[in-house]
């Protein structure tokens, strides 16, 4: 008995010894990354980290540290596979959980980024998380809800603004997005697309001379000048009054795009804002391209009625109806010169 009792004196002292052998490892190798991290020496820092937990694998603060060098790495994998390892060994740690939510909104996992932000109570950034990330979703009502909180907290955050802007376009709340495009584009003017939507926002609202300065904005930042964005230019320009830089703009796409149904749709608009010498133009160069247009010739006779030559205006629309019957419905209605010809 007493030699039984001696062993199991020792196996215990022996075993004891070896548990504060493995702490001290696990804790020479965590001190030992933290240094390296201090050093900025990360590959070194995150093989340190990685030996503590292998010396101790309920290592929380080590597998913490290994997700933050891995970050300086850009390793995100890696990060976040560490950072879900001290959430999984301690699940009210705010700091796993903070960075969980920002590495799951980066990867666009949206749900996931939701439940770890709604976690982290603490979080200064957890409403933006979920705000944007219900936006994604397209829940609008929640986005708002969380985009409107945060906001109210950070009013200078540019992406967040945009992002509520964006909300209220997609819900087709209209006239609450605008001030939020108007924020968004103001505190970061380098965001040409942000300019060119605001501008297709105010255009859809008949607001044409700021569609024109948003649309002016969002070129002078780079934005390309297709024929896409030069007809809707050349279009907010005509409607607020600036004809000839107007038609300068629409008179660019046709060269590109030499289809003579810009020339009607120019006219067309020249006439709804009584520019009738202006309209003309363009009925007589459809014309020229075929004399058998009875949609340019109906249209000029139109515009010479309301210039007061109403006779020969009324020729040209009975004779733009004998080249086109189609036309004789357009007697007793106003003519809808862009969708009607």
């Amino acid at each position: 008995m007493k030699n039984l009792l001696t062993i199991l004196a020792v196996t215990g002292a022996f075993q004891s010894f070896a548990n504060t052998t493995v702490i001290d490892s696990a804790q020479f190798y965590f001190t030992k990354g933290i240094e390296e991290k201090t050093a900025k020496r990360y590959l070194t820092a995150s093989q340190c980290f990685e030996k503590a937990t292998v010396f101790n694998n309920s290592y929380t603060e080590a597998y913490i540290e290994n997700g933050y060098v891995n970050l300086e790495m850009h390793k995100t994998d890696q990060a976040k596979a560490s950072f879900t390892k001290a959430y999984e060994l301690q699940p009210t740690n705010p700091v796993s959980i903070k960075e969980l939510a920002n590495l799951y909104f980066d990867y666009r996992q949206w749900d996931k980024a939701i439940e770890f932000a709604s976690k982290c109570t603490d979080c200064a950034n957890s409403d933006r998380i979920i705000g944007m990330s219900q936006y994604e979703k397209e829940d609008y009502a929640q986005a708002e809800k969380y985009l409107l909180r945060y906001i109210s907290k950070s009013p200078n955050d540019a992406q967040a603004t945009y992002t509520l802007a964006r909300t209220y376009l997609d819900a087709e709340m209209y006239a609450k997005a605008v001030p939020y495009f108007e924020k968004a584009v103001k505190m970061n003017p380098e965001k040409n697309t942000w300019a060119y939507e605001l501008g297709l926002l105010y255009y859809n609202n008949n607001n044409f001379k700021s569609a024109s300065l948003a649309f002016e904005n969002a070129a002078a930042h780079g934005y390309p000048e297709s024929n896409d964005f030069n007809e809707n230019y050349g279009y907010a320009l005509l409607y607020s009054g600036n004809f000839e830089k107007g038609e300068e703009r629409m008179m660019a796409v046709y060269k590109k795009k030499p289809n003579k149904e810009i020339y009607r749709d120019v006219a067309s608009a020249l006439y709804d804002l009584k520019q009738y010498d202006r309209a003309l133009d363009y009925c007589q160069k459809l014309l020229e391209m075929d004399a058998n247009d009875g949609k340019a010739l109906y249209q000029a006779g139109l515009t010479f009625q309301k210039m007061g030559q109403k006779e020969k205006g009324q020729a040209m629309c009975d004779q733009a109806i004998k080249i086109d019957p189609s036309l004789e419905s357009l007697r007793t209605k106003k003519m809808d010169l862009s969708g009607g010809l």
